[in-house]
């Protein structure tokens, strides 16, 4: 199956989002692993967070203002196209995105100034996509 003509379902999850940068020796902070969702990956060269906007306190390096979508998966960890299915109708409408990969499913961060148009390409690529009746 290509990645053109896979279809997903995907959600997007209510809450605002962050993506923040800590120094690689940083020690995770408790307000990195609160809320539904938090993602925190270290490397050698710095500790990322991805958490609720609303939980990041003053002074910490972070660009606000991300909004979630989240594959219905689950897949298998072999399984080939997934994310690139996703990535293509958003990469040839300009829109960047930040990808967290989990064992089960991958989840999208959008800026929120395009999640309107990130979700339009999505959809024109056959995804569907399920919002709160908020949203």
């Amino acid at each position: 199956m290509t990645a053109e003509s896979r279809h997903l379902e995907l959600s997007l999850l209510p809450e605002r989002f962050a993506i923040s940068r800590l120094a690689a020796d940083s020690p995770i902070p408790d307000w990195a692993t609160q809320g539904p969702f938090f993602s925190v990956t270290r490397t050698g060269d710095e500790l990322s967070v991805v958490t609720e906007l609303s939980c990041v306190p003053a002074g910490v390096q972070s660009q606000p203002g991300w909004r979630v979508l989240k594959v219905h998966g689950p897949f298998v960890l072999s399984e080939v196209g997934v994310l690139a299915a996703l990535a293509k109708p958003l990469a040839d409408a300009k829109i960047s995105l930040f990808a967290v990969s989990t064992f089960d499913t991958d989840y999208l961060l959008v800026a929120s100034e395009t999640l309107s148009a990130a979700v339009a390409a999505l959809e024109r690529a056959g995804h569907t996509i399920y919002r709160s009746k908020a949203e």
